[in-house]
This record gives structure tokens, sequence and C-alpha cells, in this order.
């Protein structure tokens, strides 16, 4: 049995732009020096705690000892107020007759709000979810993708992963699964697809309504 893997944030739901505004208003008091949305454009997909590290390691200011904690509070009471599913995504679960799982970078708690608040957990049903929280290191490493493998009963050629950031499709792809390269959420830019791809994608998919038709190409090729 083969399996579609999906992404949660920015696959599923519309959360990155969220996300990266509620980091950018912080981020933009706590590090002056750093040209904040250039930079979190670049750190997109991977944890709260790693955009942080990251971010803090190129400017010559020091964040507090809680940032984490707080920025991901407060995400989560935004995305709690405004977020919505991915258009056409819902259907798209629904109706591919594939064994379905969740891969996400978010602590597993904000994939469950994420998913009851859009209502697409009565798309995913008893779906299993993989979160940060499981493997010591998370995307872009292929630890959770592993994990994931492993706990489905799957070989990893035998998942189908869509993926929005390159942190994720670089994990997926050193798992050696085939991932196909979302960007049809609000953050997206224009060189994303490149991007994408560079990262190792099989496919970009810019609307939910097309995921059948490339998950029906990938079926016939494996």
């Amino acid at each position: 049995m083969r399996t579609l893997i999906f992404d949660c944030d920015g696959v599923l739901v519309d959360s990155e732009a969220l996300a990266e505004g509620t980091l950018a208003a912080y981020l933009s008091g706590w590090l002056p020096d750093l040209n904040i949305t250039q930079v979190l454009g670049q750190a997109l997909g991977m944890t709260t705690a790693n955009i942080l590290r990251h971010l803090e390691q190129l400017s010559t200011h020091t964040l507090p000892l809680d940032a984490t904690e707080q920025v991901d509070t407060a995400i989560e009471a935004r995305l709690a107020r405004e977020l919505k599913a991915i258009e056409g995504v819902d259907d798209a679960v629904r109706l591919i007759p594939l064994a379905k799982a969740i891969v996400s970078n978010s602590r597993r708690s904000r994939v469950l709000a994420s998913l009851a608040s859009t209502r697409l957990a009565e798309a995913f049903g008893d779906a299993p979810i993989f979160t940060a929280e499981q493997v010591a290191q998370p995307k872009p490493d292929p630890a959770l993708y592993r994990l994931a493998a492993s706990q489905l009963g799957q070989m990893p050629k035998d998942c189908l992963v869509v993926e929005d950031s390159v942190a994720g499709v670089t994990a997926a792809h050193a798992a050696g699964m085939c991932v196909i390269g979302f960007v049809g959420a609000s953050h997206v830019d224009a060189d994303q697809s490149a991007r994408l791809l560079h990262a190792g994608a099989w496919r970009i998919l810019d609307h939910m309504h097309g995921l059948k038709a490339l998950v029906g190409e990938w079926q016939a090729t494996v």
C-alpha cells in the first residue's frame, strides 16, 4: 500500500503568512539590525526554535530566554482567530483513495488545533500525525520522514509527500520519498518553485485541484 503524506503549515492550512507576520513583529524589536523580511523568507519551514536560533546567530543582539514560547503562543493565538484551510484541500484529501499521514515541523498541539479549526480533522479521520517533538533533528533533517515511514510500515519509495518549503522538500527527498512542491499558499513568492525544484521536488503544484492527477502520474511510475 502507498501513502500520501502532507506537511501541515502552508500545505493543509494557509498559516505561514500569519506566522511570518507574527515572527516579524517580535523580531523587529528583538533583532533590529537584521532585515527581518528577507531573512525570514529564507527560514520558513523550520521549527520556531531553529528559526530564532538561526537569526540570532546573524545578529549582534540576543533573544529573550523564552523567545520561542512567546512567539509560538502568539502565533497559535492568531491562528485560532484567522486560520483558513488551503483552497481545495478538503476535497483533494477526501477524493484521493490512498492511505494518508501528516508530517509537520510544528508542535503536535498546533497541528491538532489547525486541523480542528479548519474542519480538516474530519477529512483525515484517524490518519497518523508525526511532529517535530518526536525527533532530535526536525526538518530539513530527514529523521522525521524516516520515522514516519518506519511507523507506517512503508518503504520510502512508496510515500508521496506534499511540501511547501525548502526545508520540507529537502527532508522528504533525503529520506528517499517522492516530493510534490506546493506553491499555492498566500506566503509564496515567484521564486519558490525554482527553490523547491532545486531542493529535490519531483513536480510543482499551484492548486490542490491538480493533486489527484499528480498522484495518478506518480502511481503509474512506481
